[in-house]
């Protein structure tokens, strides 16, 4: 999978489900793919293989299972995601009477032999485009076609999916998604409980996949290295009781954002980024003095993102530097 990048001043905390980012969750989304069936014909079964190989580590199984007439309806609802090893046309002949809902379909996505077009047909928003984004790491190119991603804009299924979050109403993401095409949704709000909220049909709700995990806040000098940050990233949760396993998010400030270590690393751990803009920031100093606010005026990155994004907005570990390139600090 590839990490997103959301530039948000605050998040929604109404709760856990530690399965929420999962296809068969009753009240998510499905934008996160972790049942993959690779569906090939026996004569391509040496690339079904390669396949597995490259990105079988991203998720949580991939069977490779041989093309036969009724091999989608056999397997239906087993499994997240198919790639079709296969020509379009087939893998749409063969699934059409079988789709019934957008939000509970599994995600198709089909690839050619020589692995030179990777191309979302059905679920784009629930496993399709993300598995689409993994082939391209075999050299395929994602076609793309929801229209968010097709403007180059990150629509709502991916930005709940860079903060471990799942979208709870679904049918809301047309109308916040339009709102993204015109660039009037604005930051995430973060509304925390107990409290009943009333909301309408173009209100996208956010729930957090974990209820105990931690945000690793990160500062860097510009230009850090993908491995300066994840020796900082493992130094920091080697001082807790955490490992990359209960990171929710890597929480850092916009003007962040664009460092491309940053992204790099997080991208290889799976993680989402969330870019917090400087007002909430401010809001969320932590307890380390920073020469940045003196400078210009932008409180410790580290600390501040780090208790912005924790459901809890308390610090686990203060401050730490890492060679002088990375700074990191977690929150829960």
């Amino acid at each position: 999978m590839s990490s997103g990048t959301e530039n948000a001043d605050t998040m929604d905390d109404s709760g856990s489900d530690s399965g929420g980012g999962h296809c068969s969750t009753a009240d998510s989304d499905g934008e996160v793919a972790e049942e993959i069936a690779i569906i090939s014909f026996g004569r391509k079964m040496d690339t079904a293989e390669e396949i597995k190989a490259e990105i079988g580590d991203r998720y949580e199984s991939i069977d490779i299972i041989e093309y036969h007439g009724d091999v989608f309806e056999e397997h239906w609802g087993e499994y997240d995601c198919f790639i079709g090893l296969m020509a379009s046309g087939i893998a749409m002949r063969k699934t059409a009477h079988l789709l019934d809902d957008k939000w509970e379909d599994p995600a198709i996505c089909v690839v050619d032999e020589e692995l030179t077009w990777a191309i979302p047909i059905t679920g784009g928003h629930h496993g399709a485009n993300q598995v689409a984004q993994d082939l391209a790491t075999m050299g395929a190119v994602p076609a793309m076609t929801t229209a968010s991603e097709a403007a180059g804009k990150q629509g709502v299924e991916s930005r709940a999916k860079a903060m471990d979050t799942h979208v709870v109403n679904g049918d809301s993401t047309v109308k916040t998604n339009l709102a993204v095409l015109d660039e009037n949704l604005g930051p995430v709000a973060r509304l925390d409980g107990p409290k009943a909220v009333l909301v309408g049909d173009d209100v996208t709700v956010l729930k957090r996949n974990k209820g105990d995990g931690v945000v690793l806040g990160t500062g860097s000098v510009s230009g850090a290295s993908k491995e300066a940050f994840l020796a900082a990233w493992e130094a920091a949760l080697e001082q807790t009781d955490y490992d990359v396993d209960d990171v929710e998010f890597v929480g850092t400030a916009t003007r962040k954002e664009d460092e491309e270590g940053l992204l790099e690393a997080a991208q290889e751990l799976d993680l989402g980024v969330v870019a917090f803009d400087k007002e909430t920031l401010l809001e969320h100093e932590g307890p380390t003095p920073s020469k940045s606010k003196e400078l210009i005026g932008w409180p410790g990155v580290s600390e501040a993102s780090a208790i912005a994004g924790g459901a809890e907005q308390e610090l686990v570990l203060e401050k730490i530097s890492y060679e002088n390139e990375v700074t990191v600090a977690i929150g829960r």
